[in-house]
């Protein structure tokens, strides 16, 4: 591409940038309900996919976040669906906490047992980390089946997460699984409408880990960063 002669390469520091976004996206989503401690989480989600409609749609359980910053702060894993999402994870967060981002659906043992089940991997995956994991946040940002089982584990008692991101985006069961996510009495954060996808999830995990750490440097009396 040819940005001709007088064109100057952009010097800005990163974090300039991201401050000069937050301000943009401030003026460009204007006046909403959200609270004081959501709209980091909204405004990340934002940031991430340039999309206002998602952001818009954004549903927060009224314990929401406070149980995702107990949950990182209690050093409690963070299940993702597939390995885009524990991919984005800000580990460092994290791990100062003692807590860990796990995938299961590449495991051989679910691989197998999906197989074997005629069932996809995303459903067994669910089942082995409720199994290992419980009271854990699950960031489900790409199968909705994965979502519809943990719901349905959640119903029958055999699941009982500290907090569900269920964002999961496609044509197929994904606005229906948020749909019923919502009509649980649990944590969650998800959204309305066939929008979201792993990079939105990533996006939610990374702001409650932020603010985890702005919470206990703030009872520390220290440093954030």
């Amino acid at each position: 591409m040819d940005f001709g002669t007088d064109f100057e390469p952009l010097t800005v520091q990163p974090q300039e940038i991201e401050a000069l976004s937050f301000e943009l996206i401030a003026q460009e989503l204007g006046e909403h309900d959200f609270t004081e401690l959501q709209y980091p989480v909204v405004r990340r989600i934002i940031h991430a996919s340039a999309d206002f409609e998602l952001g818009r749609s954004l549903v927060f359980h009224p314990r929401a976040v406070e149980a995702g910053i107990a949950a990182i702060l209690e050093g409690r894993p963070i299940i993702a669906d597939v390995r885009m999402v524990e991919a984005g994870i800000s580990k460092a967060r994290i791990h100062r906490f003692g807590g860990e981002a796990r995938v299961h659906i590449t495991d051989e043992d679910v691989i197998a047992e999906a197989k074997e089940r005629g069932t996809t991997r995303a459903i067994v995956a669910m089942r082995k980390a409720c199994a290992e994991a419980p009271g854990g946040i699950y960031a489900i940002g790409n199968a909705p089946t994965a979502l519809l089982e943990l719901i349905r584990l959640v119903k029958e008692g055999a699941a009982r997460p500290g907090l569900v991101i269920g964002m999961p985006v496609g044509f197929v069961s994904a606005a229906e699984s948020k749909d019923e996510l919502r009509k649980l009495d649990i944590p969650y954060i998800t959204n309305i409408g066939r929008k979201g996808g792993s990079t939105v999830v990533v996006a939610a995990v990374n702001a409650l880990s932020l603010l985890a750490v702005q919470q206990a440097a703030e009872r520390r009396g220290g440093d954030c960063k």
